[in-house]
């Protein structure tokens, strides 16, 4: 069971909070959340494009050189926050094609990527669905030719069958899912069957816990992060089901915002590395 951290925990830590939450003085760069990766032990990291200051190739060459000086295994992470924008904007899958480059660069086998966002969820899916899907046919064309699989998250913008309907359109091993265990309640699913019809796709993971805030469920607030094991998700079963369908990528903790009272990100996933080794350690008896 290979641990791992994606970028998106530190989203404070590199200058990037919600409206509703609190800046922090601290600012980090990309070096120092790998070397912070390094200090948690873990096997790898997903490393988010849009906190990268350049993409000049001299600098990816020095961060994938830090990779794999401390051998780490990386996922690049395209299209935060809204991607393909649900397939209405050429502009954006251009994006998505140089960023094959910089994955490449970086030696990343696997780019997560993602459709659109909450902002498109309550748009008609089925055009959405079908722009989608020609645009991902040309793009697994170019992945192929760098080798590298795309992982399509539900970004709190499709279900778990709209996930697999877009797989089936484009029908190829160069397109794959990053399976999010908390954004499916976002979209009103039950984490565990969204999971379950996912988990045979999974390519690459953001393993996430929820807890539940103030006002409506359809607001981003409703669902804070807690640190995995303390929320309303059975991680144990999820985790389980992913190694039962053969998935031997990271279990990669995600934090997005955290709910207040279990102190900073740093803390929240430094404990979630804890519970994930918890659950990859053998108990007597």
């Amino acid at each position: 069971m290979k641990l791992g951290i994606d970028s998106y925990c530190y989203h404070r830590y590199f200058g990037d909070a919600y409206t509703f939450q609190s800046k922090l003085d601290v600012l980090w760069s990309m070096e120092d959340f790998i070397k912070r990766a390094v200090e948690l032990k873990v096997d790898g990291v997903s490393l988010e494009s849009c906190y990268f200051p350049s993409f000049e190739r001299d600098y990816l060459l020095r961060i994938r050189g830090m990779l794999d000086e401390a051998r780490l295994d990386r996922v690049w992470a395209w299209g935060h926050p809204e991607g393909l924008k649900v397939g209405k904007s050429l502009r954006a899958a251009k994006e998505l094609e140089r960023h094959f480059e910089y994955a490449k660069a970086l030696g990343a086998s696997v780019m997560r990527i993602v459709g659109g966002s909450s902002r498109t969820r309550d748009e008609s899916h089925k055009p959405q669905i079908r722009r989608l899907s020609l645009i991902l046919k040309e793009m697994a064309k170019v992945a192929s030719s760098y080798n590298i699989v795309m992982a399509i998250e539900n970004h709190i913008d499709f279900t778990s069958d709209e996930i697999v309907e877009i797989l089936s359109n484009v029908d190829s091993p160069y397109l794959r899912v990053n399976l999010d265990t908390g954004n499916s309640i976002r979209m009103f699913e039950d984490a565990l069957e969204a999971a379950r019809k996912l988990a045979p796709y999974t390519e690459a993971t953001h393993i996430k816990d929820l807890s539940v805030g103030k006002g409506s469920p359809r607001e981003f607030a409703f669902w804070p992060s807690v640190p995995l094991g303390k929320g309303i998700i059975d991680i144990a079963a999820i985790v389980s089901m992913l190694k039962d369908a053969g998935y031997s990528g990271l279990f990669c903790v995600e934090i997005d915002y955290l709910k207040e009272g279990y102190g900073d990100e740093d803390k929240g996933v430094e404990e979630s590395i804890e519970y994930l080794r918890g659950l990859s350690t053998p108990h007597p008896g």
